[in-house]
């Protein structure tokens, strides 16, 4: 299905996706970014919660809780922020600490993952996608610290296990296994990255998000179901204008803020030859007074010849 007949992922994820009916897109996409099944149970309160004509275009994220109490932090973002990676940890912190009121033990805490859609050109890499973890890798022998058996239980199974009940203790499910899965996980996807290839369900998915067009006889999770969902035809005339609106409104915005980085560039480039050939001038002149004071001229006709001040050149 073309660009056309589709609306766009941003716009879904602004409004259809915190549809309860609709979770099945959202949950195909976490499927195939992080290869992890998710049933999405509720839409959480984020920055981009609100739902009016007035929130900016380039960026829109939904946070979403499964069925396990995981979060997961979908973000898209169109053009160019300030301090991107610092507001992403920030999200995400946040995200943990309001897990735990005070009192609380700290095994409220679930994972949080972050999934952030770029669609400029951000940082330099071989590859579109990029995952972060945390482990803890040993400095001298290079192993990665796991968890022992008892720091994987819950309270529970803990409980269980002291009491040596065998029926309880065959219902055990280690949850976490190895510390990197207690912290955080980050994906960073960097659209302009990626050249459209459909070979598998993560191509198709990419596909959509660069190109908002899907095979027709995709069978990729959250694509199927987006074909039916994201049609423009399901949309009545006020919501299709709207959409058309926001459509424009991005464009309008990216095209300038391209601009101003392309502008920025050209300028800083002037400016930093500009610099350098002063610096350049500032270091020949300091090479000539040193010369000249080893060839005994006084300090007066040495600032004549390279236009420096005495005091400069009495500290050379």
């Amino acid at each position: 299905m073309t660009s056309n007949e589709l609306i766009r992922f941003d716009y879904a994820i602004k409004r259809l996706l915190r549809n309860k009916a609709n979770f099945a897109v959202l949950e195909g996409f976490i499927e195939v970014i992080l290869e992890k099944k998710c049933k999405i149970q509720a839409i959480l309160e984020s920055e981009s919660n609100k739902d009016d004509e007035d929130q900016k275009y380039n960026r829109v994220d939904i946070k979403a809780q499964d069925e396990d109490g995981e979060i997961f932090i979908v973000e898209v973002q169109t053009s160019r922020y300030t301090y991107f990676l610092e507001r992403i940890l920030f999200g995400v912190s946040k995200a943990v600490t309001e897990q735990a009121t005070e009192g609380d033990d700290f095994d409220k805490i679930k994972k949080v993952y972050s999934i952030s859609i770029v669609y400029y050109d951000f940082g330099v890499g071989e590859d579109y996608i990029y995952r972060g973890t945390t482990e803890f890798r040993g400095v001298r022998k290079g192993d990665v610290l796991q968890m022992s058996r008892r720091e994987e239980l819950t309270v529970e199974e803990l409980a269980a296990e002291n009491e040596k009940d065998e029926d309880k203790r065959r219902t055990y499910k280690l949850k976490k296994q190895s510390i990197g899965n207690i912290f955080p996980e980050y994906v960073l996807i960097r659209i302009n990255a990626f050249r459209p290839s459909i070979a598998n369900a993560l191509e198709e998915w990419m596909t959509f998000l660069k190109d908002n067009s899907i095979k027709d006889d995709t069978n990729v999770p959250g694509l199927v179901e987006a074909k039916e969902v994201l049609k423009r035809s399901n949309m009545s005339k006020d919501e299709l204008n709207t959409y058309l609106r926001h459509v424009e409104a991005m464009r309008n915005e990216v095209s300038a803020n391209r601009y101003s980085y392309a502008s920025g560039k050209v300028d800083g480039r002037a400016e930093g030859r500009a610099e350098g050939l002063a610096e350049g001038a500032r270091q020949q002149a300091i090479a000539t007074a040193r010369n000249a004071k080893l060839m005994g001229l006084p300090i007066e006709t040495i600032a004549k010849l390279t236009n420096l001040t005495p005091d400069e050149i009495a500290k050379i």
